[in-house]
């Protein structure tokens, strides 16, 4: 560590509480991406960060794309040491069911959390507002004592990443030399433990399907056509439940023909981290584990692909009772992929599996929601070592390298576009309840995040 980090903390700890207004205001803006009547709030939050960057020095600007606009700012003080690309993004996922939030999602609060810890709370506060400002903080910090950073920085903050990112591509290939880097930074991922800080090296990628079934031409009466007329209903269900094998496999043909089993040594590292997996389902109140049988709970969720049902809709679902057989039956299936599997083959078997099991007068259309496939990062790569340096000062527990079961589709595209590869390094917690009703982040979290960056940047920084 440089003589130049301990005057950037000690500002970071006397300023922390202006950086707390600024997440808290950033949270206020209902950046919700994936409903268009949130369409003016996402460009609101967007250029409330481009203001907020050129208030700092940066070159910021708010980029238009067909959907919600990107963020993109440059700084032009430092002139040596690595290029690094941080990216985030400023959109959230939407706040059904409101009634099970125990407070507006959009007006934050400080509070006590059940370990006696402040927790911040509100809808973005962990994924990924909280997060992102961690670095924008730390950057404002390392300035405000310095007056420029210690290496070359460019921000990107995206406004569709909950809704798919289907602006990000080609936003990338329009501007693949201006934004590429010696490396990219992403904070959008969990520590290991509340003290353990960690960076991914394996991400799961992600095909996101929704399916309608559609039968007779309207809804029906069931006393005058219950049983004589199909019931999509009924087929989607039986659909749905032929995806699945009793052992917890999932059963699509050649599902697992490209899956590849975890390395030796990789699988000894994840059996001396001390995984809990009794706390880990117990944390939300379940017990047995429902994946692959055999396999353990971290191999289920890190490097084995997955199919879960995340919406199923049709015939009349309002208060009371309507004796109606619909027309339509819909479902939303999201696949988190493994390291070796094609999106766009497996998009392709499900949909087979799918139409090999319509019975007659039946028919079915398909809607995409994104497809990526997963990335694995590099281990010894200049800049992993001295960022796991960086923060296992900062927290003073060895930081680790570990998987997610998340999909972070930007990853793999600064790669395959830009050539770049990706620390991840994220603060968030298992408990944040992220994309879930009252959703929160840690002032710890947010806090030693900031200084976390802090340390990194000066880490990085003497890469040569």
């Amino acid at each position: 560590m440089s003589a130049a980090v301990d005057p950037v903390l000690a500002h970071v700890d006397a300023h922390i509480g202006e950086s707390l207004e600024r997440l808290m205001a950033l949270v206020r803006i209902p950046s919700i991406s994936t409903d268009p009547a949130y369409a003016a709030q996402c460009t609101k939050a967007g250029q409330w960060l481009v203001d907020d960057l050129a208030g700092q020095g940066y070159d910021a600007s708010l980029r238009q794309t067909a959907g919600h606009p990107m963020v993109v700012a440059h700084d032009k003080g430092a002139t040596s040491g690595p290029h690094v690309l941080f990216y985030g993004h400023y959109d959230v996922q939407p706040v059904d069911p409101i009634g099970l939030w125990s407070s507006d999602p959009f007006e934050p609060a400080l509070r006590e959390g059940p370990d006696g810890e402040k927790e911040i709370t509100g809808r973005g506060t962990s994924d990924d507002k909280g997060q992102l400002l961690t670095f924008v903080e730390a950057c404002r910090a390392w300035k405000a004592v310095h007056g420029t950073l210690p290496l070359r920085v460019t921000f990107l903050f995206e406004g569709e990443e909950e809704s798919g990112s289907p602006s990000l591509l080609p936003f990338l290939d329009a501007t693949g030399d201006e934004l590429r880097a010696d490396v990219a930074l992403v904070c959008d991922t969990d520590m290991w433990g509340p003290d353990t800080p960690s960076i991914n090296s394996m991400l799961r990628g992600l095909v996101g399907e929704e399916l309608t079934i559609t039968c007779a031409d309207k809804d029906l009466h069931s006393g005058m056509f219950g049983s004589a007329a199909r019931n999509p209903n009924q087929v989607l269900a039986e659909i749905i439940a032929s995806l699945r094998n009793p052992d917890g496999s999932v059963a699509i043909e050649g599902f697992y023909d490209d899956v590849a089993e975890v390395p030796a040594a990789v699988a000894e590292q994840w059996r001396n981290l001390g995984f809990s997996e009794a706390g880990y389902l117990g944390s939300v109140g379940l017990k047995t584990p429902a994946g692959e049988a055999g396999r353990s709970v971290l191999e289920q969720i890190w490097s084995r692909p997955t199919c879960e049902i995340n919406g199923m809709w049709g015939g009349y679902t309002g208060d009371g009772f309507k004796t109606v057989i619909p027309s339509k039956a819909s479902a939303k299936i999201s696949f988190r992929l493994v390291s070796g599997q094609d999106p766009v083959k497996i998009r392709a078997a499900f949909r087979a599996h799918v139409e090999a099991r319509l019975p007659a007068d039946c028919t079915v259309s398909f809607k995409p929601h994104g497809g990526s496939p997963a990335i694995t990062v590099p281990v010894d790569g200049p800049y992993l070592a001295p960022a796991l340096a960086a923060l296992t000062d900062e927290w003073n527990k060895p930081a680790v390298v570990v998987g997610s079961g998340g999909s972070i589709p930007v990853v793999g595209e600064f790669k395959r576009r830009l050539g770049m590869d990706t620390l991840l390094i994220g603060f968030a917690r298992i408990d944040d309840r992220i994309h879930s009703p009252n959703e929160k982040y840690n002032l710890k979290s947010f806090h030693k995040g900031i200084r976390s960056w802090v340390r990194v940047l000066d880490a990085l920084a003497a890469v040569k």
